[in-house]
Parts: C-alpha cells; sequence; structure tokens
C-alpha cells in the first residue's frame, strides 16, 4: 500500500492539513478557521483531511507538525518551525522563489529561500497585530463593511488619505475619525492597504528584496493587499492557488523525506542548535524592534534536500 504523510499547521487563527503521497503530491488539503489555536478546529482540520484522502490515521506514515500550537497535534512525530515549513513548502508549490511574505492572523514573516527550499533568513513580526489579519478585519469593522467586500473597496479607492497608526488597538479611532471629516469608505480602505504595504516592505528590507516574490497566508487572498504590495515592492508577485496551506506542505514533504530516509536530519532540536529558524527571534517594522535573526553568516542551516 503506498505511504502517505502528514503536515499540520496550527496557526493563531486557523489550522491547515495536507497530505501527499510517495511522490510528494498533494491528496488532500483542509483548511479550518477556529478560535485562538484551537484544538476543535485542529480535529476538524485532522478529521476533514482524512475523510477526503479516504484514509485512516494509521494509513499516515509520518506526521509532522509547524505553527503556534505545533505542540498540541495528537501523533506528531516531529515538530519544526514555521519559517523552515514555508520556504519548503513554498519552494515546492512554486519553484524559483527567492522571496517568501507571509501574512497570517496574526503576524508577519518575510524569508529568503534558497534552490532547495532551505531558509536562508528571515524576518518576523508577531509582537503586534499591524498589517496581519486582525488589522485588517478592524478595518472592515470600522467602515462597517465585510471582511470579504475590502478588496474591491480598496480597489475602487482614488485618495491617498493618511493613516499614523498601524496599531490595532489604536487604528479603529483614527479610521472613524476619517469617515467623521467625511472621507470616502473605499479611499479609507486603499489608503489603509497602502500603509500596510509600506510596513511590509520595512520586513522586507530586514531580509534584502529578491524576485521572483510569492506572498502566502490568509491575506494572499486580498487581491487589493496584493495589489498595493506590488506597488511597493515594483515587482510582480505571485499567490499560490492555496495560499493558506504552504506551511502544512511543507511539513508534509519534511514529514516524508524523513519517512524515506531515517537519516534525514531531524526535527526542531536540530533547528535549535543551528538557531536561523528560533522563533524566540522576532522582528516588529512597525515598533522598530531590532531584527534578532538577520545574518545567515550567524546562522547555519541544516540541509532538507528534497528527495
Amino acid at each position: 500500500m503506498t505511504d502517505h504523510y502528514m503536515g499540520v499547521d496550527l496557526g493563531s487563527t486557523t489550522a491547515k492539513t495536507v497530505i501527499v503521497d510517495e511522490a510528494g503530491e498533494i491528496v488532500a488539503s483542509e483548511v479550518v478557521q477556529m478560535g485562538a489555536v484551537s484544538r476543535a478546529g485542529l480535529n476538524r482540520s485532522l478529521s476533514a483531511a482524512l475523510r477526503s484522502a479516504a484514509l485512516e490515521e494509521s494509513d499516515i506514515a509520518q506526521t509532522i507538525a509547524t505553527g503556534y500550537g505545533r505542540r498540541l497535534v495528537p501523533g506528531a512525530g516531529r515538530t519544526f518551525t514555521e519559517i523552515t515549513c514555508h520556504a519548503r513548502g513554498v519552494a515546492a508549490m512554486c519553484p524559483g522563489t527567492r522571496l517568501v511574505i507571509d501574512i497570517g492572523g496574526q503576524d508577519s514573516k518575510t524569508i529568503l529561500v534558497d534552490d532547495w527550499g532551505i531558509a536562508e533568513n528571515f524576518a518576523m513580526n508577531d509582537r503586534c497585530a499591524s498589517g496581519t489579519g486582525r488589522f485588517f478585519e478592524v478595518l472592515a469593522r470600522a467602515i462597517e463593511c465585510d471582511i470579504a467586500e475590502l478588496a474591491d473597496l480598496a480597489l475602487s479607492g482614488e485618495k491617498d488619505l493618511e493613516v499614523s497608526s498601524m496599531c490595532a488597538t489604536f487604528a479603529e479611532t483614527e479610521l472613524i475619525s476619517l469617515l467623521a471629516a467625511g472621507e470616502r469608505r473605499e479611499d479609507i480602505a486603499a489608503s489603509v492597504h497602502r500603509a500596510v504595504s509600506a510596513r511590509t516592505l520595512g520586513l522586507v528590507a530586514l531580509v534584502g528584496k529578491k524576485a521572483p516574490v510569492v506572498m502566502t497566508g490568509g491575506v494572499a487572498r486580498n487581491a487589493a493587499a496584493v495589489h498595493f504590495l506590488e506597488e511597493k515592492l515594483r515587482l510582480p508577485v505571485t499567490v499560490p492557488e492555496s495560499p493558506q496551506i504552504t506551511g502544512a506542505y511543507g511539513a508534509a514533504l519534511l514529514a516524508r523525506e524523513r519517512g524515506r530516509d531515517a537519516t534525514a536530519p531531524g526535527s526542531e532540536e536540530d533547528e535549535r542548535a543551528g538557531d536561523l529558524t528560533r522563533e524566540t527571534s522576532r522582528s516588529c517594522s512597525t515598533c522598530g524592534v531590532p531584527n534578532q535573526g538577520s545574518d545567515p553568516a550567524d546562522h547555519p542551516m541544516i540541509p532538507l534536500r528534497p528527495i
């Protein structure tokens, strides 16, 4: 019987599960919106993926977990950090990628990637909601629209308004003030998207701008966010067909590599020895927190080559 391998990315607001076969092809994937690092959301994602692939838990040869809640994933033989898994997944999904911009529910990160899907450098902001999915939720609430309407509103905006506060705690008050001053919702939405792109450019500057560029995470489904980021970068930005599953896909591919080669380097403990992908290293372009992972020469990385 063909072996199958599972990757699980338990993030701050979504649970993602990907199952691949021996060839590394995706046979099932599932994204479940949930509360904060929800066990219920995790179980729904796992069950739905197994059901879609017509598999039982016993059919999974190896499972690797990543994301904030990776240690909560039952049956995971290993855990790897998001940096490693996103780099690996994007390199397989979009070969030739050099820069990954991942914007999720409550954090954002930029990752330089080499030909083999190895992270050469990264910068991360998880200390505030600036420019994340959470920030766009604040915008939608302030201008009284559904989150799904934001992209169309922003793309039809014309004026470039000053949006000085990028803190999700205080931005809502500023946006309401703009509405009270008679500014159009479309212009406010466009201006916020421009401001978010400018902040994201700060994270890119910490690792270096290289092309091709791929954007992942839930915010990548927002066409306006992609459009204004392309304007700021002055580069085309590719969005995978399923931009939220790249971390789980990378984890599944790592599970496949470990399952097929018992000598493959190994676990999050190995990553910590190298130190490149330690998630205690944070960066926040909004608050000016210095980047702790910006010099690849100081952070050797375990080689994980595709089989």
